[in-house]
């Protein structure tokens, strides 16, 4: 069994609008933009990432935003809802802040014991608030939201499922322990890991399998201290017969990505070097930063890439 895997890095969806999916993470949520990028292998599409003030992770929601891409179909083999962490008694205050805003979806619930806010995003992306106490993580709040209700990071990600037997085994195999149940879903977590360190697995036999689309997450990224620890989870994964991806410089950190027997696809990214590598911390999320590969289409980029506005 591996410990190197500390709980989620970074989550991954698509989306339809830059501008529209820039509002709604640093306005509605209140989220910094953390990196204004480009995708690695579509240049003409951004990559923008967001999160607390540094983009630590744990905390980073990203994506791909394809202009007026279609809508993806929900079903299973795809992570279904994204949870973020909010303090206790702040939902009635995020009720009253979305509903303002005329987000979709609302709904109130319990899973696990935990108060819960499910809400959709601006592509019907599948989100929840939960209420969880003494999460030591400090919220960012240059977004215009208080300390008392912002958002500290990711709570957990919840898979749909066929079948999900050969993912439970996976994930034992990657460190998280079964935690407890909850009707059809399952609750995996990793014992001291960096508070947002939960997984569900939902089982639903008799559902479609989903087709990606805006909303959509793309992949989960796990995290791991450094690129030596990342070696290590490499070879036990190929060692158990994944097929896992050679190592990829992401500039903010270094991948590696594999297929999981439900169909999701999941990354392990190291926690070095991070955002501020080529930014202040003070102005993350403000300049275009392209990889080196791609800087000699700044010009043409900036030129034809959708305008945002400022960051947070």
């Amino acid at each position: 069994m591996l410990n190197q895997i500390k709980g989620l890095h970074h989550v991954t969806s698509l989306a339809s609008s830059a501008a529209g999916n820039n509002a709604f993470f640093t306005d509605t949520l209140g989220l910094r933009r953390v990196k204004k990028t480009v995708n690695f292998d579509a240049p003409d599409v951004y990559h923008l990432y967001y999160g607390d003030e540094t983009g630590t992770p744990g905390t980073v929601m990203t994506y791909f935003p394809f202009p007026m891409a279609a809508r993806g179909r929900p079903g299973v083999g795809e992570v279904g809802t994204t949870a973020f962490a909010v303090p206790k008694g702040s939902l009635g205050a995020w009720a009253e802040r979305l509903t303002a805003r005329g987000v979709e979806g609302l709904e109130t619930g319990s899973r696990f014991g935990d108060d819960v806010l499910a809400f959709r995003g601006p592509d019907g992306d599948g989100f929840a608030l939960v209420e969880t106490a003494d999460d030591p993580r400090a919220a960012w709040t240059g977004g215009g939201i208080s300390e008392e209700m912002a958002i500290r990071g990711f709570h957990s990600a919840a898979m749909r499922l066929k079948d999900d037997a050969a993912t439970a085994e996976l994930l034992g195999f990657m460190g998280y322990e079964k935690v407890g149940s909850d009707g059809d879903v399952t609750r995996f977590a990793v014992p001291g890991g960096n508070a947002a360190n939960v997984i569900d697995l939902e089982r639903i036999p008799g559902a479609p399998h989903a087709a990606q689309g805006a909303g959509s997450v793309h992949h989960i990224a796990f995290a791991v201290e450094n690129r030596a620890r990342q070696l290590e989870v490499r070879e036990a994964l190929l060692d158990t017969g994944y097929q896992v991806t050679p190592v990829i410089d992401r500039d903010y950190f270094w991948a590696i990505y594999f297929r999981t027997p439900g169909g999701v696809l999941f990354e392990v990214a190291t926690n070095e070097p991070g955002f501020d590598r080529d930014e202040d911390t003070a102005r993350l999320g403000e300049a275009l930063k392209l990889p080196s590969q791609h800087e000699h289409l700044r010009q043409r980029l900036e030129r034809a890439l959708e305008p945002i506005g400022e960051a947070a």
